[in-house]
C-alpha cells in the first residue's frame, strides 16, 4: 500500500515539474550586457556587477537539491528537498522531506499551492487562495538570487533605489505585484530579502537570508538560504536549506 501511495506522489510531482517547464520559453539566446544596468541603484549594479559576467546567458530553467534543517514548531529536524525554476514565466516546484512529513509547494501560471502530508499521504495542509499565490510568487523573487539575470529589469521587474546598500524591487507576474528590499554587503552579495508576506491570513514581516556564495556555470550565486518570520512575540526561523547541487538550463527532473 505505501509504495502505491508514493509512486502515486512520484507521479504527480512528475506531473507538476513537466508542467511547469512546458509552460516557460527558453530565453538562454538573450545575454547581459553592462549597459543595462547603468540607470540603476549603486548597489544593484554592484551586485550585477559581483554575480554575472559581461555576456552571461539568461537562465531560463533551474534545479537545485538541498539538504539543512526545518522547523514547524520547536524542534529543528533535517530535510532533503529538490526545487525547479522557470525564468521567462516566473514558477516553481519544490518537493521536500523530513522524518514523518513531506510537502510540495509550488508556483505554476499564476496560482501557488502547498502541500504537507503526514507520513506521505495524510493531507493536514492544502493551502490555496489569493494569499498564498502572493506567498508563493514571494518565494520565487526571494529565491531568485539562485538565478540572477531573473533579477535584472524588465518590463516586469523594476528597480527603485533606497541608498547605499539596500533597494525596493517591485515585480509583477499575472495580475499579481509583489514587492520586497533586497540588502547588500560591500562586495556586492545579496545578504537578504525583506517583505511583508501573507502567513495564513494575515501579512507579516518575512526575511529571507542569503550566503556562502560560490560560482557555477559563470555565475555567483547562494548556497546557504534562511527563511524567517519577523513576528512580534520574536523572529522566528524555519528553513536552513544548503544547496548540495544546482543546474541550469536542464528542464528536466533529478
Amino acid at each position: 500500500m505505501y509504495h502505491n501511495l508514493f509512486r502515486m506522489m512520484e507521479s504527480e510531482l512528475d506531473k507538476d515539474i513537466e508542467k511547469l517547464f512546458a509552460a516557460s520559453e527558453n530565453i538562454s539566446g538573450k545575454v547581459y550586457t553592462s549597459k543595462q544596468i547603468k540607470d540603476l541603484p549603486i548597489p544593484v549594479q554592484r551586485y550585477f556587477k559581483y554575480s554575472l559576467k559581461e555576456k552571461q546567458s539568461y537562465v531560463s530553467y533551474v534545479r537545485l537539491q538541498h539538504g539543512g534543517e526545518f522547523r514547524a514548531s520547536n524542534n529543528w529536524v533535517s530535510i532533503k528537498g529538490e526545487e525547479y525554476f522557470t525564468v521567462q514565466k516566473p514558477g516553481f516546484v519544490w518537493s521536500g522531506k523530513v522524518p514523518l512529513f513531506s510537502a510540495k509547494d509550488v508556483y505554476i501560471d499564476g496560482t501557488g499551492n502547498l502541500k504537507v502530508k503526514l507520513l506521505s499521504f495524510i493531507k493536514i495542509v492544502d493551502a490555496k487562495g489569493r494569499e498564498n499565490d502572493q506567498g508563493e510568487l514571494l518565494r520565487w523573487l526571494g529565491e531568485a538570487p539562485l538565478f540572477p539575470t531573473a533579477l535584472l529589469p524588465s518590463e516586469n521587474l523594476q528597480w527603485e533605489p533606497i541608498d547605499n546598500d539596500s533597494a525596493k524591487v517591485i515585480f509583477a507576474d499575472k495580475n499579481l505585484t509583489i514587492e520586497g528590499v533586497f540588502c547588500f554587503n560591500e562586495e556586492g552579495q545579496i545578504t537578504r530579502f525583506e517583505t511583508k508576506r501573507y502567513k495564513d491570513k494575515t501579512l507579516e514581516n518575512f526575511t529571507g537570508y542569503c550566503g556562502d556564495y560560490r560560482t557555477v556555470d559563470g555565475m555567483k550565486v547562494p548556497f546557504y538560504l534562511e527563511a524567517t518570520w519577523d513576528l512580534e512575540s520574536g523572529d522566528f526561523s524555519y528553513a536552513k536549506f544548503k544547496v548540495t547541487k544546482i543546474g541550469y538550463n536542464n528542464p528536466s527532473k533529478f
